[in-house]
């Protein structure tokens, strides 16, 4: 079995099944990779893709057992190519990142900022999806770690590393009924519409979790899975935001006030994931050193405690 071939059907089944797409991305010319499909189904005397003509329109049963092997088999070559370029080229290669918006806009810089000063010749690329989609990108080679809250501690072929926790923060326009009270309370929160994170993102299930609890159901009438669109709404008057705290950065919104709410709801927690299996170059442990440090070290957000 050789290993163009399964380069060839991990890139068709990531291209959507788009021979073309699949070419382009390993820059082959589309005869070539069809010739490594029909190898391969060749020696092992099965069909791997269902077909519509000349067409392919998906796996088979047998196609799907097959691309979870190549990716373990491609995982496995990869560690071995990085054990080599380990000790011949410590400090250069590229580390690909996945995250969401708020980790890339609110946590990510002075991570980036230093990483960069300690490897100058490193490329760093990001790449921004939502949660469920960072478990895929990491399973699937696509980033070399994954950034997020929900969902990668609970893949059991991803090693994730808890990072920090944080918790969240009520943003009011001045003068906001809310801001006077003494003593916030989630019913209080359910008297005026609430603006927040949608489901999947940045803790929101626990968030509903909360109200559910005390048979209380909050009045959100927006959400969104960035935190920057959550807060141009809080300033648009619409109502009052609850996100992330260290997403809330003073001199950015100094006309926005915050209240702290980590009595209200659970502590959340961000981990760094990757393969489990997967090699860690020299660099790629500095990052996530870096990622702990930065974190634990940085006292401008309310709320953030190093886990």
């Amino acid at each position: 079995m050789e290993l163009r071939n399964l380069r060839s059907l991990i890139a068709l089944v990531e291209s959507g099944f788009s021979v073309s797409r699949a070419a382009e991305q390993l820059h082959l010319v589309q005869p070539a990779v069809s010739q490594h499909i029909r190898h391969m189904e060749d020696e092992l005397g099965v069909q791997l893709f269902v077909r519509k003509g000349k067409r392919l329109t998906g796996l088979t049963g047998v196609g799907e057992q097959v691309v979870q092997y190549a990716r373990k088999a491609l995982a496995e070559t990869h560690n071995i190519l990085d054990v080599g370029r380990d000790h011949v080229e410590q400090s250069s290669g590229v580390l690909r990142v996945g995250t969401t918006h708020t980790q890339a806009r609110y946590v990510l810089p002075p991570v980036i900022n230093a990483f960069n000063k300690a490897y100058p010749e490193v490329e760093l690329q990001i790449l921004q999806g939502t949660p469920q989609q960072l478990v895929e990108m990491a399973l699937d080679d696509l980033v070399d770690f994954s950034i997020c809250t929900e969902d990668l501690a609970e893949h059991p072929l991803l090693t994730a590393v808890p990072c920090y926790k944080w918790n969240r923060s009520l943003i009011a326009l001045p003068g906001h009924p809310l801001l006077e009270r003494k003593r916030l309370t989630l019913k209080a929160l359910c008297n005026y519409p609430l603006i927040t994170y949608v489901f999947g993102f940045t803790g929101r299930g626990h968030f509903s979790d909360a109200f559910a609890k005390q048979g209380l159901k909050p009045r959100v009438v927006l959400s969104a899975s960035d935190t920057d669109v959550i807060k141009t709404y809080v300033r648009e008057g619409m109502g009052v935001g609850i996100i992330a705290s260290l997403a809330y950065t003073p001199k950015q919104d100094r006309d926005l006030v915050m209240h702290d709410l980590s009595k209200l709801f659970p502590w959340e927690i961000t981990k760094i994931a990757y393969p489990k299996g997967k090699y860690l170059r020299r660099y790629q442990q500095r990052f996530i050193e870096l990622f702990q440090r930065c974190v634990s070290e940085s006292g401008r957000w309310a709320g953030l405690l190093p886990v």
